[in-house]
């Protein structure tokens, strides 16, 4: 990833959730939580004004303007990189991810429930989207 920045730091997350109105702040805040427990390379910083986590590169940012609820997108960097043919091979039993590209994909959630609901499925792609990230 080249060099780390004070964006690229918990504590930069920490400041960006304190100052943060938002009405799912509780359910992103376990989201931050969720992430870093899948696996102990993956780290969180500011990225595209959101709570964001790398590997290597970043690979996942929220994205918290929609009116209602909030959502996550998973990247592979800002590089435009070499897909095996027919894009990534993720497992989706649940049906999260909404496809935006070849190397990208967004999972909303609704609600506090929703979340709720789709939090273990999301910890098991992410499992698996780390492998290309």
């Amino acid at each position: 990833m080249g060099t780390l920045t004070a964006a690229d730091t918990t504590t930069a997350v920490d400041r960006f959730m304190a100052a943060l109105d938002h009405p799912c702040k509780a359910q992103i805040e376990t989201l931050r939580q969720a992430m870093l427990a899948i696996d102990r390379g993956i780290a969180e910083g500011i990225k595209w004004n959101a709570p964001s986590w790398r590997t290597g590169v970043y690979f996942a940012t929220t994205h918290l303007r929609a009116k209602n609820g909030f959502s996550i997108v998973l990247h592979l960097g800002a590089k435009v990189r070499e897909l095996p043919e027919g894009g990534l091979a993720i497992a989706d039993p649940d049906g999260l991810l909404q496809w935006l590209g070849r190397d990208r994909a967004q999972v909303v959630f609704a609600s506090a429930d929703d979340f709720a609901a789709k939090l273990p499925a999301l910890q098991s792609v992410v499992r698996q989207w780390i492998q290309h990230a």
